[in-house]
């Protein structure tokens, strides 16, 4: 590959952090309770529209208002994680089951100009798309009320920021049963959507795409 990033992609002048736009410590729980990826963000790309805090809030309470009936039987919410939810969700996690979703799978249709990619060196981003299926883990979110409503801001702070996903229940298999869980999958109306790629693009996008949260 002869694309090279540009300087503005993590040297120079942003060693600073996150006040001239990098969020240097890497997505963190902390990080998430100082909102300080909506923070680096705005920073670096004013131009991108971000969700407000209030509206992330509103977003979390219809979705939960929305829990089918079998999700109501234990404390807490599974998440169905796929991606970096596995390694590092960021939230209280009491326990773990290997599952499988059908009806979606991953795919790279996301192209981020922010966040893993800039304007100088794009990237892609894994998302949930339908068709076939996914194989993941359930991640059960304890808590009730007003702590369960915390930890699940902190996912929305961290997942719902740009409307790249939009959240919905699922029903996961696993080795113990259905498991009614949330799944942000890719909202194909959104302006970072790019459908179907070549493995040609996915491969230049792979390899030379880098952001104010790496590569």
């Amino acid at each position: 590959m002869t694309r090279r990033f540009h300087a503005s992609a993590g040297s120079g002048d942003e060693s600073a952090g996150t006040a001239v736009g990098r969020l240097a410590g890497g997505i963190t729980r902390e990080a998430l309770e100082r909102d300080e990826i909506r923070q680096a963000m705005h920073s670096r790309h004013p131009e991108v529209a971000l969700h407000k805090d209030a509206d992330l809030h509103a977003s979390m309470r219809a979705t939960l208002a929305d829990m089918p009936p079998e999700a109501k039987a234990c404390e807490g919410v599974w998440l169905f994680g796929y991606g970096s939810l596995l390694w590092n969700p960021c939230v209280a996690v009491t326990e773990r089951r290997v599952a499988r979703l059908h009806g979606f799978h991953r795919d790279f249709r996301l192209q981020l100009d922010y966040g893993r990619g800039s304007p100088e060196a794009p990237g892609l981003m894994l998302g949930l798309v339908p068709g076939g299926s996914c194989r993941g883990v359930a991640l059960c979110v304890p808590g009730s009320g007003a702590r369960l409503e915390h930890e699940l801001h902190l996912v929305w702070r961290r997942e719902m920021l740009t409307g790249v996903y939009v959240p919905r229940w699922v029903s996961l298999t696993t080795d113990q049963g259905r498991v009614p869980a949330i799944a942000f999958i890719v909202n194909p109306q959104h302006e970072c959507y790019r459908g179907r790629l070549d493995e040609d693009a996915v491969v230049e996008r792979m390899a030379t795409g880098h952001g104010m949260l790496g590569s």
